[in-house]
């Protein structure tokens, strides 16, 4: 018993057919070449549509040398803010027509990265897109050596060399000016690991704002950006300090705290105003909905494609303008009544 043969997959040489052009003009017009009439790319381009024809990949790295692959190397992807900038970074590439494959380390060590690197040139990739975390991550990512072009994304705020990211500093000023408009004094500041240069960035914010209206900068309450840290540095809060206002380094470690201000009979922000960073989708959904600062991830993950396909055309610019972040101002802060009683 034989069985019938599947419908023929569309070649080239239909698409030509289709559009009423040559083979060698279909191929110009998948490979973007810029001397073709617009009205016949139009028509190469919907003959290619209503064929669904694909076209052959190897094959058109032979005749462009070019792969259209971008390496992704990544690290703490269980975390919102490193997850939600890997799959930004692939949605963009894929709008602009590259291909991805993701390289995620346990650590970002010089063996790691080295194996690391070493596994995306055999794929011949075009660019590596880097997405840093740590302050000795990014010295590592530094020190190595590659042929390949290398974007980091969010470890260099400096903004100088290849590249993207959120003013984590600026964010972090918003934050804590928020509360101080607000009539707040006395401002506490749960921070991420000092290990990470977001987290020294948004407590350097926090002292800056403190400073600059003079304000008590508050001793340094470092957690690991979990709820659950959260959770335990709220109770320590309670036990060990007086203030009327909370900045917190990112959501999470926030809803840990919203979650044991409730224990010990708080009300946010009735007794205690209370604001986040990041904006995770659950925010403005808790009780009370939390005030917090925005990271634009997807305009981070464009602005790490663009960049790459400046430098992949010879193009490569001094400096990239860090993105400016964007304050969420919801129920879980208030302005301070005059007749507060502080915790304690």
């Amino acid at each position: 018993m034989t069985t019938a043969p599947g419908p023929r997959r569309p070649v080239m040489a239909d698409v030509a057919r289709l559009a009423g052009v040559s083979h060698q003009t279909v191929s110009r017009v998948i490979n973007n070449s810029s001397n073709i009439r617009p009205s016949t790319r139009e028509r190469v381009q919907r003959a290619i549509a209503d064929l669904g024809y694909h076209p052959n990949t190897a094959a058109r790295t032979l005749v462009t040398r070019r792969s259209r692959i971008i390496g992704i190397v990544g690290s703490n992807t269980a975390l919102h803010g490193p997850a939600s900038i890997q799959f930004a970074i692939q949605d963009a590439a894929r709008a602009a027509g590259y291909f991805t494959s993701l390289v995620t380390l346990a650590a970002v060590t010089h063996e790691e990265l080295s194996a690391a690197l070493d596994h995306l040139s055999r794929q011949s990739v075009e660019a590596i897109v880097m997405i840093v975390t740590q302050q000795d991550a990014l010295a590592v990512v530094r020190s190595e050596a590659t042929a390949i072009p290398m974007i980091v994304v969010e470890g260099e705020l400096s903004g100088h060399g290849l590249s993207v990211g959120v003013d984590q500093l600026a964010g972090a000023r918003l934050a804590t000016q928020h509360l101080i408009d607000l009539g707040h004094r006395d401002i506490v500041h749960v921070s991420g690991p000092m290990s990470w240069t977001e987290a020294r960035a948004r407590r350097a914010g926090y002292v800056q704002a403190m400073r600059a209206a003079r304000l008590p900068v508050r001793a340094e309450l470092e957690g690991d950006w979990s709820a659950a840290c959260g959770h335990e540095i709220g109770w320590d809060l309670l036990e060990h300090d007086d203030f009327t206002a909370v900045f917190v380094a990112n959501d999470q470690m926030a809803i840990g705290v919203l979650r044991a201000f409730a224990q010990a009979g708080l009300t946010v922000p009735e007794d205690v105003s209370l604001i986040g960073f990041d904006d995770v989708p659950e925010a403005a959904y808790l009780n009370p909905a939390l005030s917090t600062v925005r990271q634009d991830f997807d305009a981070v993950g464009r602005g790490a494609i663009e960049l790459l396909t400046a430098v992949l055309d010879g193009s490569t610019p001094a400096t990239t303008p860090l993105l400016a972040p964007e304050l969420v101002i919801r129920d879980s802060t208030r302005p301070l009544h005059r007749n507060h009683v502080r915790i304690r």
